[in-house]
């Protein structure tokens, strides 16, 4: 009678731990998607299918926006262009022994770092202001020579050119040597400005380039920039270059491999190759058919029709157990934010009570052999 007692003990604590939710590491989907069958739900629901690949991919895009916009790579002339802030050096020979324009016993005469003031002209002695702005260094030589003709037909001019910031471009960080770079013509390109500065730092995991160009900011993917000319482009006096890592990511919770936040390694990621990036789902926990991507959209973005979610809060469902959902997982984006949520199987939750079970009649037997 005693061993009968402690056996429907043991039975009745078996059912009433039966009867309350067991531990789990991830929720079940019945429990994720149960507010849809309410009047008012705050989220849609969304199954992910071949089928309706075309139309979640025409929705707006949450996280950071890409493609990114770049200037396109025009090319211009080859020679250096003269600016407002550039500095010019001057030399001046002249052989007429009563020449104004050397001192006495000297066939020359030196004026260093003349600044182009913001009207594009210099101060030249006898001459005084004279335009070199928009002008190359050689078309500037010529110019300023041929006003000097008039006060000394034999003088000779020699022009050096030393760029300002407004004939510079300032490489600002993620590159092996900062800092503020001259441009030799109107035809050099950012690879070539990147390559002087050591190029793009090795440790930067998917590295972005952003072009910073008077009141407007564009950025590429530095893997693009490499290995598409068109988007070599042309810089322009002012730029500003900044290199930096990508900083957008997406979350993984539930029976996926390991549960954290994934850095982009690429430019775009599909739901498959993020699954990969967890190492797989959980072959003991993991429901196939009900792996869930949550994501938000701004209040703006929604509405009713096609093209746009109904409501903020999406949840996408993808049955991983059929070809379909397969190749659907293979083609759909994540976008920076998003959260993976691998659900527990409904197994998974029987196997314990059962294993719970079983522990308990070993015990019983274990006490009937006492």
């Amino acid at each position: 009678m005693r061993l009968f007692a402690r056996f429907g003990l043991l039975a009745c604590l078996s059912l009433s731990l039966a009867a309350c939710s067991l531990p789990r590491g991830a929720a079940l989907v019945q429990e994720v998607v149960r507010e849809t069958r309410s009047q008012d739900p705050s989220f849609q629901v969304v199954p992910v299918t071949r089928a309706a690949l075309p139309d979640i991919a025409s929705w707006p895009r949450t996280g950071a926006t890409t493609p990114y916009s770049w200037p396109s790579a025009t090319r211009g002339s080859n020679a250096d262009t003269i600016r407002a802030g550039d500095s010019i050096d001057l030399i001046i020979w002249d052989s007429d022994a009563n020449s104004l324009l050397t001192g006495a016993g000297s066939k020359s005469t030196d004026m260093r770092g003349l600044r182009v003031s913001p009207a594009g002209t210099v101060f030249v002695p006898y001459l005084d202001e004279v335009v070199v702005s928009g002008f190359s260094s050689t078309e500037a030589r010529r110019h300023i020579q041929q006003r000097l003709t008039e006060i000394s037909p034999s003088a000779q001019v020699q022009l050096m050119l030393s760029a300002g910031q407004q004939n510079s471009v300032d490489l600002v960080a993620g590159v092996g040597k900062p800092g503020s770079y001259p441009l030799p013509s109107k035809n050099t390109s950012i690879l070539s400005v990147l390559s002087l500065a050591g190029g793009i730092d090795q440790g930067l995991r998917n590295p972005l380039v952003r072009l910073n160009r008077a009141n407007r900011s564009y950025a590429v993917r530095a893997e693009k920039l490499y290995t598409d000319q068109s988007l070599n482009t042309v810089l322009r006096g002012g730029d500003k270059i900044i290199v930096r890592e990508d900083d957008r990511y997406f979350t993984a919770l539930g029976a996926t491999g390991t549960e954290t936040i994934v850095p982009f390694d690429q430019e775009t990621i599909t739901a498959m190759e993020a699954l990969s990036r967890l190492g797989g789902l959980s072959d003991a926990r993991a429901n196939l058919k009900a792996v869930l991507v949550l994501r938000e959209y701004s209040a703006a973005q929604t509405g009713a029709g096609p093209g746009r979610p109904e409501l903020a809060h999406v949840v996408f469902t993808f049955d991983l157990t059929h070809a379909d959902g397969l190749f659907a997982a293979r083609s759909f984006e994540i976008a920076a934010g998003d959260t993976i949520l691998a659900t527990e199987s409904a197994v998974t939750a029987a196997r314990s009570l059962f294993g719970l079970i079983g522990s308990a009649f070993g015990l019983a037997t274990t006490l009937s052999g006492s």
